[in-house]
């Protein structure tokens, strides 16, 4: 530390590159500093910088670290902490970003990040300084400052001293009975469960917090199971069984609220969210109509046959792809990572893909579209992949629905036997068609894709839903599992990794085995690592994959 504020006082009034000279590694007694990279001018980002904790000094408790859950949660809530006592030494010190603390800021999830990691031995800590200066002259005074004085401060605020283990504990307690959950859902033959009193709504479209005054979530008895959780505590909810299940109900009743909160039960969430025990099968992927997409050598043929000019759908290959196509595509793709449940809103869906009607049975007779409707049944009974449905208008699927949800007022009502009655009345009955054929597995041609724009690698997230890759840019404007920008940024990121190691792999095992290094070894096995990266699922790196233009499988 005291070689550190030598060169700051020798580098004082500068020219701003000088800051380079403080690049190293630095002993501050209770933590080791890393100066990994530091911005070309205080206009730029700012620099990367790592704290290293002794876990010995950090003496974390026992069931912090108990697990990976555990593990995943402790950090978590450290990273938090850092973020928020870094806040009270945000102010403006000068030119660009000089006096910026840069700790990643989480949002509801709890979920594995790059700003904190816990090794078997210390506690890894990453984040961003904007270095002071007086236009481009550095500012070694405040620099003095910032890192001699503040930063001990922000760092030493997750010491056992100042820690509010209190806190901490609720935190890891949240995860570890979402968890639990989430891993008894199978031996219970549900796919997902929502608690009595859950807070789903959202404070707004920007804005993920919960929503003051909503109406809590209360199920009718039919519909309740309960469980004994981790924490000591019996709680009853809503649990939705495999197979095929309805959402049903009038227009601003809930309907797309409980969706929601369903698709991002996959995720464990913090306390406060209103939906911690709101909760999902891992393998749960929402699934949407999306026109213009971008699709290279998928098997469509279960949805789509019998195209006009001979294309063939068992290879089906597109640079503007439409509502039908994207969604057969979109499901596909999530069969061939392994998808277990699909979530799907009519409301995003092409009708014509979602369901045909007698009337127009009669009058089409040369149709390629094999609609979801006559698929539903079959993907649970030969794939054992559940759907939830969301719908207002598509009566026919009251036919081959396994459970009704009918959403009244924001309360859910279990409408299963009157669905039943009302559908007798009118049967639908599923056409024979072709049996559904898993898809093959596909391959990357490595060739066919490039990180490189001129000479250097550019890959990275241009916002939540824009990846760079190269000289493309991936739109996942219709991925809607994806959480906060620092997961998209890892996605491209772990992309580039999965293809530079195991891009002779299919595309599943390539991506898995990628993910698994990071979950494994951490997310420094990436290139260039900041604090502000967001473990993402499978699912999302393969839609980012998948929607690469100009990228070729086999």
């Amino acid at each position: 530390m005291d070689r550190l504020k030598r060169i700051l006082a020798r580098i004082d009034r500068k020219g701003y590159g000088a800051y380079k000279d403080i690049t190293g590694t630095y002993d501050y007694r209770t933590f080791k500093l890393h100066v990994k990279h530091v911005q070309s001018d205080p206009f730029a980002p700012p620099g990367r910088f790592e704290a290293e904790v002794s876990l010995s000094i950090l003496r974390l408790p026992s069931w912090a670290l108990e697990d990976e859950v555990s593990r995943t949660a402790t950090a978590d809530w450290l990273l938090r902490r850092l973020h928020d006592v870094s806040r009270k030494f945000l102010r403006k010190r000068g030119s660009g970003n000089s006096g910026l603390y840069a700790f990643a800021r989480p949002g509801q999830e709890i979920i594995q990040r790059s700003g904190v990691e816990i090794g078997a031995k210390a506690l890894t800590i990453r984040f961003g300084i904007g270095l002071p200066a007086d236009g481009r002259r550095i500012n070694g005074r405040i620099a003095i400052k910032m890192l001699i004085e503040e930063l001990p401060t922000i760092i030493q605020s997750i010491f056992p001293q100042q820690r509010h283990d209190a806190e901490l504990k609720k935190h890891v307690e949240t995860a570890l009975d979402a968890s639990f959950i989430r891993q008894k859902l199978k031996e219970k033959g549900l796919v997902a469960f929502i608690a009595e009193g859950a807070i789903l709504p959202r404070a707004s479209g920007v804005d993920n917090r919960p929503l003051d005054g909503a109406v809590p979530f209360n199920p009718s008895a039919e519909l309740v199971i309960s469980f004994k959780l981790p924490s000591g505590r019996r709680i009853k909810g809503m649990g939705i069984p495999e197979g095929v299940t309805l959402i049903a109900g009038g227009g601003f009743h809930g309907k797309s609220t409980l969706l929601e909160a369903i698709q991002f039960g996959v995720y464990d969430h913090i306390p406060g969210d209103g939906r911690e025990l709101a909760v999902t099968v891992p393998a749960a992927v929402k699934i949407r109509a999306e026109d213009g997409r971008y699709i290279s050598n998928v098997d469509i043929s279960a949805f789509i046959r019998d195209l006009p000019s001979s294309i063939d759908t068992k290879h089906f290959s597109t640079e503007d792809a439409s509502g039908s196509t994207s969604q057969a595509a979109n499901i596909i793709e999530a069969i061939e990572m392994g998808a277990t449940l699909f979530l799907i809103d009519e409301d995003t869906s092409a009708t014509n893909f979602m369901i045909r009607d007698e009337l127009m049975r009669e009058l089409i007779r040369k149709e390629p579209i094999v609609p979801y409707i006559d698929r539903a049944r079959e993907l649970y009974s030969r794939l054992g992949i559940s759907s939830i449905i969301v719908v207002g208008g598509a009566g026919d699927y009251l036919s081959v629905a396994d459970t009704v949800i009918l959403m009244e007022e924001y309360q859910p009502i279990c409408a299963t036997q009157r669905a039943k009655e009302i559908a007798q009345r009118r049967p639908y009955r599923v056409p024979d068609v072709p049996a559904f054929r898993s898809p093959s597995a596909r391959r990357l041609r490595r060739n066919s894709v490039s990180p490189y724009r001129g000479r250097k690698i550019k890959v990275d997230a241009k916002s939540k839903h824009t990846i760079l890759f190269g000289s493309n840019l991936i739109d996942l404007s219709a991925v809607e599992q994806i959480v906060e920008r620092e997961q998209t940024r890892a996605i491209g990121k772990l992309m580039l990794y999965a293809i530079d190691k195991y891009g002779d792999l299919t595309v599943r095992e390539m991506i898995e085995e990628g993910l698994s290094d990071v979950i494994t070894e951490g997310f420094s096995v990436l290139r260039a690592t900041d604090g502000f990266l967001t473990l993402p699922r499978s699912f999302e790196i393969s839609t980012a994959l998948n929607r690469l233009r100009g990228a070729v499988f086999d």
